[in-house]
Order: C-alpha cells, then sequence, then structure tokens
C-alpha cells in the first residue's frame, strides 16, 4: 500500500490537494497522511518549561481544528474516511519541515499538495511547494487550487528522453491504478534525428506491456517551450501532466525559468506529478 503525505495549512487554497488526494485513495489502496506543519511563537521570557506547555496546549487545539478540516471535507465528498492519519509537526519552514519527516519516514511514496496559482517560478506553485518540486527526493504531486475532481482517464508525460527508460517504469506504475491512458510527448529541436511514432510506440508496448501513445512535436522557434507545451496541454487536455527534474537545466527547468524579455506565466490547470531525476 502507497503511503501519500498531504500537506494542508486549513485554508480554502490548500483543499484542491486534500481533496485530490482522497479522491485518488477511492481508485486505489492508500494511506492518506494528513500533515499540517504548526508554527509556535516563543517569548524570549518564557522558560522552556513553559514553552513547552504552552506549545502542546496550541498543538491540541490546532488537532481539534485539523480533525474538523479532514472530516469536513470527506463529508463533503460524500467518501467515506479511509486510511488515514493526522499529523501536527512544529516547525518554522513547512517545506523544510515537510521534507525532514519524509527523511525521517522512508516509506513516504508521493507528496500531494495544492498549488496558488500563476507567476514567477515562486508564484506558480506557492513557494512552499516550489521548494519541494525543486528538492524533495519523494515525487510531489502539484493540484492547482482551482482544480475540480474528476476521472484521471489520461496523462501527459513530457519527456527529453534523456532517461526515458527508467522514467517510463515510474510513470506506468502510476498510471496503471487509473488504468489511464499515457501519451509520451517529446519536442524536437532543429537536426535532431527522429524515429517513427509508430514504431517507438510498438516497442515501448512490448516493453512496459503498457498502452502508450507517442507524440512527436516540432518546437516552435517563435514561440518559447512553455509556451507550446501550454498549446499541447490544450489540445490534449491530460488528467494529469508529469515531468521528471533534476539541479540540471532538463525540461523542466527550461519550461519554468523565464527570461526577463517575456515575462510568462504557466497558467497550471491541470495537476503536475514532478519526479526527480536520478
Amino acid at each position: 500500500m502507497k503511503k501519500i503525505i498531504v500537506p494542508t495549512d486549513f485554508s480554502v487554497n490548500s483543499k484542491s490537494g486534500v481533496q485530490f488526494a482522497i479522491h485518488w485513495a477511492t481508485q486505489q489502496k492508500l494511506e492518506l497522511v494528513f500533515i499540517h506543519v504548526l508554527y509556535v511563537l516563543r517569548a524570549t521570557r518564557w522558560s522552556e518549561s513553559y514553552f513547552e506547555k504552552y506549545a502542546a496546549q496550541e498543538e491540541a487545539f490546532c488537532k481539534i481544528k485539523f480533525e474538523k478540516f479532514i472530516s469536513g471535507i470527506y463529508r463533503n465528498m460524500n467518501v467515506k474516511p479511509g486510511r488515514h492519519s493526522i499529523i501536527i509537526v512544529q516547525g518554522i519552514s513547512p517545506d523544510v519541515t515537510i521534507q525532514d519527516y519524509c527523511m525521517r519516514n522512508s516509506d513516504i511514496d508521493y507528496i500531494c499538495i495544492s498549488t496558488r496559482g500563476a507567476g514567477k517560478f515562486k508564484k506558480i506553485f506557492g513557494t512552499n511547494t516550489g521548494n519541494l518540486i525543486t528538492k524533495s527526493p519523494v515525487p510531489v504531486l502539484a493540484v492547482p487550487k482551482t482544480y475540480r475532481i474528476s476521472a484521471i482517464k489520461n496523462l501527459l508525460y513530457a519527456t527529453d528522453f534523456r532517461n526515458y527508460s527508467e522514467e517510463l517504469k515510474k510513470v506506468v506504475d502510476f498510471a496503471s491504478p487509473f488504468k489511464a491512458t499515457v501519451e509520451v510527448l517529446h519536442f524536437t529541436w532543429p537536426n535532431e534525428i527522429v524515429f517513427d511514432e509508430k514504431t517507438i510506440e510498438a516497442a515501448f508496448k512490448k516493453k512496459y506491456k503498457y498502452g502508450l501513445k507517442i507524440r512527436f512535436e516540432k518546437n516552435d522557434a517563435v514561440q518559447s517551450l512553455i509556451e507550446n507545451l501550454q498549446n499541447q496541454i490544450k489540445i490534449i487536455k491530460p488528467s494529469v501532466v508529469i515531468m521528471f527534474t533534476n539541479q540540471q537545466r532538463t525540461l523542466f527547468q527550461k519550461i519554468f525559468l523565464y527570461s526577463k524579455a517575456e515575462e510568462l506565466s504557466f497558467e497550471a490547470k491541470v495537476p503536475l506529478l514532478v519526479f526527480n531525476k536520478e
């Protein structure tokens, strides 16, 4: 059984991530771990014992609010609560605290978290989500705050084909419980050798024992890569977009690093699952 960490700060913006996780758990056996990072302010005059008592009280009040928040979402979605737990961790920075929690709990498979709209990189996902995407070794599923729950039928895997063999195993592992189709999208560049799509499709289906559709699209030099991807998302209308990233400039960085000349924003309207390249 896979275990999913679901961060929330009890805000309206954080509900989409919680709702996606709950819906996800209706599609396959999952253990959901709802987590909230609580920052307790400490006055300089307080003793250690007084602060510990105060912090324990704050955590107790927070837990009541937390349980009410989660049970309310289950009720509004008309979903019977499955296997889940509610965790409160004290910390200053939510993203750092969540990463630390994942390091101490190696059985975490995914982080499912809401995003906070568009803008430059830190505003695309909200600082916490953006930091998790670029630093967390655990795959992050970023769900737009405006996302409405719908069936997960088709996935779009955007790739540069540098490490597709290992990446596709992870993509298929995510897709198969949903029985979702997978479309493999690659933007071709000038002078790049491009093989026949049908030939690659047949080879992939044989290797991965899963239906995969290959789509090669020319990278329109007039448009940025982000605009090209946006166009394909509008055409394909995937349920989830899947990408892989690392600290080097890969497809993810090319899309989300903006030039000063073009203040483009990426309106994330579908959930985005990001794996770190190994």
